[in-house]
């Protein structure tokens, strides 16, 4: 309990004396969203199989029309596809469960929490579910369509299965993404995991946040649409221009528009982490030293 009160003052403290959408451009309203998820609306991710497959539940975009969007997809345990491909390349990250992403033929490498795949275009597949499973799914464009294996092509790109335990993390002593404090430096501190894309000015990336457990802070984002879900951790998030602080269980999604600040805790024992997509760099700033609230 001791533990929580001093999370809630520290973001209580941080909403105070932070004013949203700070160093924001004349006239460049921040934007903010704010999607729980106990709010997702589930929906047939291929609406051929219904209820009897997997189950959508979009966070932006619309996977059925055209553009880039992001959804989440659930699993009931024990499903396993018949081979097939689409018509467009995808990225995932398991939010819970076990999944298996490949080689109908192959041996079922199951990826936890936090890890992360790719799909090609074209390819055939397979997907797995061990344990009741969800992921959330990102494309460029759309539609995502499920497609008999009959019409695979290959365009040269290759899958990625890459498992938790094998993401390479780096901290503030690493890179610039992160801002922190002199006193913490040799503390347990935020972390980051470049996935995809180039992470520089103008250019489109994913990456993870990994948070410990007793982080305050807040998340500074560029002139662009950020995107963040949550994929482990309950993490306190008052995202940029909302009134309230909101505890975002894993599948929650928050984003914005313009230069924009997220004040985020997080008190999960075991940390959080949260997937980001954005255009441009984002900065972590931690407030607190981790664990010295804790006597």
């Amino acid at each position: 309990m001791k533990h929580f009160m001093a999370l809630s003052l520290a973001i209580t403290y941080l909403c105070a004396v932070v004013p949203n959408g700070v160093s924001e451009e004349p006239g460049s309203e921040v934007r903010s969203k704010v999607v729980m998820a106990s709010e997702v609306e589930w929906k047939p991710l291929n609406p051929l199989r219904g209820n009897k497959g997997p189950q959508a539940g979009t966070l932006w975009g619309d996977q059925t029309g055209t553009g880039a969007s992001g959804f989440l997809v659930k699993f009931v345990d024990g499903f396993s596809s018949p081979p097939h491909i689409h018509n467009i390349t995808y990225r995932g990250v398991v939010i819970s469960g076990g999944l298996f992403n490949g080689d109908p033929k192959g041996e079922p490498m199951w990826m936890r929490t936090g890890s992360y795949w790719t799909q090609p275009v074209g390819q055939p597949h397979i997907t797995a579910a061990r344990g009741p499973s969800v992921a959330y799914v990102e494309i460029q464009e759309g539609p995502y369509l499920v497609l008999p294996t009959e019409k695979a092509t290959d365009n040269g790109e290759r899958p990625i299965n890459l498992d938790a335990s094998n993401i390479v993390w780096l901290d503030a002593s690493s890179t610039s993404w992160i801002d922190q404090p002199a006193q913490a430096s040799s503390a347990v501190g935020p972390e980051i995991a470049f996935l995809w894309g180039k992470p520089q000015k103008d250019q489109i990336s994913g990456t993870l946040i990994k948070l410990p457990a007793g982080f305050a802070g807040k998340i500074q984002t560029p002139d662009s649409t950020f995107r963040a879900v949550v994929i482990q951790g309950q993490p306190q998030v008052k995202a940029s221009g909302q009134a309230d602080a909101k505890t975002m269980a894993p599948g929650s999604y928050f984003s914005s528009q313009n230069k924009a600040e997220h004040q985020i805790a997080c008190e999960a024992e075991d940390g959080c982490m949260i997937y980001v997509r954005t255009k441009g760099k984002f900065n972590i700033l931690q407030s607190t030293q981790p664990g010295s609230d804790q006597k």
